[in-house]
C-alpha cells in the first residue's frame, strides 16, 4: 500500500514543470526521499547537468541548474536540520502537506519538494491521468 507521495518540481516564468517523484508506504520513507533528492540538487550546483546524467538513479530528479548559491545552500541546510524534519514529518502525521520552496534569486527559478497523504485531494488518480511525469511506485524504480 503506497500512502505517501512526494514531488519535486521547478518553477520558471510562472510554469511549474515536475523533475520527478515517488509514491512510498510512510511518511519516513518519502522524507529520506526528499532529503537525497534537496542534497543531489544542491550538489549538482556548479556541474554540468548533462555530465551529471549518469549518476542519475531510477528514482532521482534531474538535474537544475542553479546560477548563485542560495537556493542549494537553503535545500543543504533544510536537509540537514532536524527541526524542519521533525516539523514535515508532524505535518504528514497530521494529513497536511510538507513543502519547502527555494528561489535561484538571479533567474527566478524556484524549486519546490514536497510531500503529502495519497488521500489528500485524489492526487495519485489525477497524476495518473493526467501528469506528464506521475510519480513511479518502489517495484517500478527497481
Amino acid at each position: 500500500m503506497l500512502d505517501y507521495v512526494a514531488a519535486v518540481t521547478v518553477t520558471v516564468g510562472g510554469r511549474a514543470l515536475p523533475i520527478g517523484g515517488v509514491a512510498l508506504p510512510n511518511r519516513r520513507l518519502v522524507l529520506r526521499w526528499l532529503r537525497r533528492q534537496a542534497l543531489r540538487l544542491a550538489d549538482g550546483h556548479g556541474r554540468d547537468p548533462a555530465r551529471g546524467a549518469p549518476w542519475l538513479g531510477a528514482r532521482d530528479v534531474r538535474p537544475v541548474t542553479f546560477h548563485g548559491s542560495d537556493a542549494p545552500e537553503a535545500l543543504r541546510a533544510w536537509a540537514g536540520d532536524h527541526g524542519s524534519q521533525d516539523h514535515a514529518m508532524s505535518a504528514l502525521e497530521s494529513g497536511r502537506p510538507a513543502l519547502l520552496t527555494v528561489v535561484d534569486p538571479f533567474v527566478g527559478l524556484g524549486v519546490t519538494l514536497g510531500a503529502w497523504p495519497v488521500d489528500l485531494c485524489g492526487w495519485v488518480a489525477a497524476a495518473s491521468a493526467d501528469h506528464p511525469y506521475p510519480p513511479r511506485t518502489e517495484a517500478e524504480g527497481a
